[in-house]
Order: structure tokens, then C-alpha cells, then sequence
């Protein structure tokens, strides 16, 4: 590799590793709050949030790498041009194909990577997070025991713990409901209790200690009343379902499985889905390759000017081709139109776009694909600075 090449990748690499870092902490600071809600409204463990938001992560990447690329190539792309380094490039005779040698290095490195978290370790995770989500559900997960609320353990057993020590191991102010199946039931109060595994993994010991327990049943006359010092109260665990296969929806199935699907199945509305998740899945990582020639194009402003239009412009051409894309495949999964011509079609209108922007700026004199953006923004602003109180007194005459 030459020296400009070394140069280009050391441009590249920070902004572009910098805006996937953030990007992904926005969209996982952005999902933990509710991860977290939703995690104690369940009374799950707290460290199930961050098993969930490792799940996500795939899905973060899948969104971030795009970005990611296409703010990095943009960024050192802009600084050449600002520092008029790329003039200089220009004038000994590299071209704009040459200087897109280590961007294309980049995005077919990334563009296997996301290929990668797309097609097969996204699926698998978004399965695992599913996992989770029903187990905190249904209790799987062992829900935590609220202190001061009556907490159902099963269908008959419910309880009341007024304080918690030692993380749940130590607790006191206990009371225990208990109805058994031959319709009698039974009181607990304790000082204190401890719970502690036995060689059942279906049932658990509740050890309680100084209490007193009341034991009801019809042909008693009176309650029977008993003090203690310590007494064990097994405790039998909720039997739960077991979660459904894998697959039960196509965003859990890996790119193979939704080729294989899709030529396999009968069914013509499992049909149309399959095949609208896998193009969608392709065409994202076909975009790609587009982005080192959007970036060029968007990274050189006209000259004499510094505006950051075109890293504003870069982002929301990328989100916004992302939302057509989605909708295109809900389309196609509805089966209205081919998903071959809903998802491809979209891509081949986005990439004749891209190579006209690129052309303009790489082989037409003089060539701005968004100078005409590039001056109304320019006059609007300039129009927006005159109607403020503030510039309007700066430029009044002594």
C-alpha cells in the first residue's frame, strides 16, 4: 500500500469508527430506559437488560455500519477538500477513481461484515431477545419478589415481605398465604426467612425463623396454631411453556433458510414474506457499494465555501432510502408487488443518482450535484442572520 493509501485509510478509519462507536450508544441509550421499565415491570432480574441489549446489538450494527461508512468517507474526503490537499491530489493526476481505491477497501470489508450480522447472527439474536422477552413474562427468569407487595408464586401460593437485605438473601417481615389442593389453607408470619435450592430443581425451601403458623382446613373446628423457631415451608416452582421454535417469524430466519423458503414453501403469503426479508437483506448490503461515490459527491462543497450541507444531506438520503426500503418490503411481503421489483427497483432508481452525482462531480468542469442546494441554503441563511435583532444592530451605522 502507498503512502496515499496509508494516508486515506488513517482519514477514514477515525470518523468512521467514531460515528459507529456513537451512533450505536444513541440507539442502545435510546432502547435501555424502556429495556429497563419493562424489566422491572416484569420484576425480573436487572441483569437481564444487559443480555437483551446485547441481542440488540446485531440490529444496531446492521444500521450503524451504513452510517458509519458513509460519515467516514464523507468526513476525510471534506477535510482533503478544506485543507485543499485534494487540489493538490487533483494536480499531479490522481483522479477521483484512484482516491476511491481505500474507501472501496472499506466498504467491501464492512459490506462482509454486515453481510454477516444481516444474514445470520442478527436472526439468531433477535431470537434470543424474543427468548427473553417471554421469560420475564411468564416468570422463567425467576421474578423478583417486590418488597412491600403481595407477590402470586404460582396460582396458590401469595406472599408479603416487608424488608430486603444481603441482594434478596436475607429477609424479614414475612407472611405467607398458602391454599392446598385438599381445600385447606395455611397462615405464615416470621421474623425472618432465607430461601435455599434442593436437589429438585422444581422446588425450593423457604426457611423461616421466630414466626407463627395458622393451618385451616374444613373439619377443623378451631385453627390450628403453631409457634416456631425455625420451620421449612417447601415451595413448589410454576411450571412454564416452553418458548416457540425458532422461525417463528422471518426476521428469525438466516439468509439460507429464507432462499430455502421461499422456493420450498406452498404457501403464497409465506412465500411473498420470505422473499421480501431476503431482497431487503440483500439490497442493505448492496447499498454499500454505493456509498464511497455518494460520499465524494456529497464531501466537496463549492469552492469559497464552507457549508456542511452535504453531511446533512448524506444523512437523511441514507435514512430515507432505509424507510423506502422497509416499505417496499412490506409491500412485497403482502404480495402486491414482486419483491424483486419492490426492493430492486427502488435500488436501481437510488444507484442512477448516485453515479449522476458522481459523474457530475468527477468528470464535468466545474460540477456541484447540489450547488443549487448548496446556494438556497446559503441564501436562506444569510436571509435568517439580517432578521435577527442582534445582526440587525451590528450592522447599523455609528
Amino acid at each position: 500500500m502507498k503512502s496515499i493509501d496509508r494516508y486515506m485509510a488513517r482519514l477514514i478509519a477515525v470518523p468512521l469508527f467514531a460515528t459507529l462507536t456513537i451512533a450505536s450508544m444513541l440507539l442502545v441509550l435510546d432502547r435501555i430506559g424502556r429495556l429497563f421499565d419493562f424489566v422491572a415491570t416484569q420484576g425480573g432480574p436487572i441483569g437481564v437488560v444487559w443480555r437483551m441489549l446485547a441481542n440488540l446489538l446485531p440490529e444496531y450494527l446492521g444500521l450503524g455500519i451504513p452510517i458509519g461508512l458513509m460519515l467516514g468517507i464523507l468526513l476525510a474526503f471534506r477535510r482533503l477538500s478544506s485543507t485543499s490537499e485534494l487540489d493538490v491530489m487533483r494536480g499531479v493526476g490522481m483522479s477521483y477513481t484512484r482516491l476511491l481505491r481505500v474507501p472501496y477497501m472499506f466498504a467491501i470489508l464492512l459490506a462482509a461484515i454486515n453481510l454477516a450480522i444481516v444474514g445470520y447472527v442478527q436472526p439468531i439474536a433477535r431470537y434470543y431477545y424474543e427468548g427473553l422477552r417471554f421469560e420475564l413474562r411468564t416468570g422463567a427468569l425467576g421474578a423478583s419478589i417486590k418488597v412491600g407487595e403481595f407477590t402470586h408464586l404460582g396460582d396458590r401460593m401469595t406472599m408479603r415481605i416487608e424488608e430486603s437485605r444481603d441482594k434478596g438473601r436475607d429477609l424479614s417481615g414475612i407472611f405467607v398465604h398458602v391454599q392446598t389442593p385438599k381445600n385447606d389453607w395455611i397462615g405464615v408470619t416470621a421474623e425472618h426467612g432465607r430461601f435455599m435450592a434442593t436437589d429438585d430443581p422444581n422446588v425450593i425451601i423457604f426457611r423461616l425463623t421466630n414466626g407463627t403458623l395458622v393451618h385451616n382446613r374444613p373439619e377443623f373446628k378451631v385453627p390450628r396454631v403453631l409457634t416456631f423457631s425455625a420451620h421449612d415451608l417447601p415451595i413448589n416452582l410454576p411450571k412454564f411453556e416452553n418458548f416457540r421454535q425458532r422461525g417463528g417469524r422471518n426476521l428469525e430466519f438466516t439468509l439460507p433458510e429464507l432462499a430455502k423458503l421461499g422456493k420450498a414453501t406452498t404457501n403464497q403469503g409465506l412465500r411473498a414474506s420470505s422473499r421480501a426479508e431476503f431482497h431487503f437483506r440483500l439490497v442493505e448490503v448492496a447499498t454499500m457499494f454505493l456509498l464511497p461515490l455518494l460520499a465524494l459527491a456529497l464531501a466537496i462543497p463549492p469552492k469559497r465555501s464552507s457549508s456542511s450541507l452535504g453531511v446533512f444531506l448524506s444523512i437523511v438520503m441514507i435514512v430515507t432510502y432505509h424507510k423506502v426500503n422497509q416499505y417496499a418490503s412490506d409491500i412485497g411481503a403482502l404480495g402486491r408487488v414482486d419483491p424483486v421489483i419492490a426492493l430492486w427497483g427502488p435500488f436501481l432508481v437510488f444507484a442512477g443518482l448516485v453515479f449522476w452525482m458522481y459523474y457530475q462531480i468527477a468528470y464535468v468542469p466545474g460540477g456541484q450535484p447540489i450547488g443549487a442546494l448548496e446556494r438556497g441554503f446559503g441564501k436562506l441563511g444569510k436571509a435568517i442572520l439580517r432578521r435577527l435583532p442582534g445582526r440587525r444592530r451590528e450592522e447599523m451605522p455609528a
